[in-house]
């Protein structure tokens, strides 16, 4: 799950990078017009970048629980991914709006990575497998 792990990483600062930007170089006309739903709308992506950093973290780590909130995490990524286009798209801003696909395609896409992961308590973690697929190769 290395990718789906340096993936979550990556996006979940990301997202607080660009959001700091926007906010400190007076890019968020909302936090004006619209305190209370902007506000709203910065706690949600503030939660998806924090179970997406502590996903990353997890899954490069190959913790048992990593899968788990693996899942809720690239879940929250999915919802920012389809609803936070929209504001693009009114604007006519194209190419942010066709960088939400990615991240939505790019999101399923470890989904469905999570899901083929047995989380059954007896089976064995990535790492072990990993390790095991390693020692195996050394001695060949």
């Amino acid at each position: 799950m290395v990718f789906a792990g340096w993936y979550a990483f990556t996006v979940g600062v990301l997202m607080i990078v660009q959001w700091a930007f926007f906010i400190l170089t007076g890019q968020v006309p909302e936090l004006q017009s619209e305190p209370l739903r902007i506000a709203f709308h910065l706690a949600a992506e503030g939660v998806t970048a924090a179970l997406l950093i502590v996903a990353g973290v997890a899954l490069l780590r190959s913790r048992r629980w990593a899968r788990s909130v693996g899942l809720v995490a690239f879940g929250s990524l999915v919802y920012t991914s389809i609803v936070s286009p929209g504001y693009f798209a009114q604007l006519g801003q194209w190419p942010l709006v066709a960088m939400f696909a990615a991240l939505l395609a790019s999101a399923v896409a470890c989904i469905v990575a999570l899901m083929r992961i047995d989380a059954s308590p007896g089976a064995a973690s990535g790492r072990d497998h990993a390790k095991s697929l390693r020692e195996r190769d050394a001695h060949d």
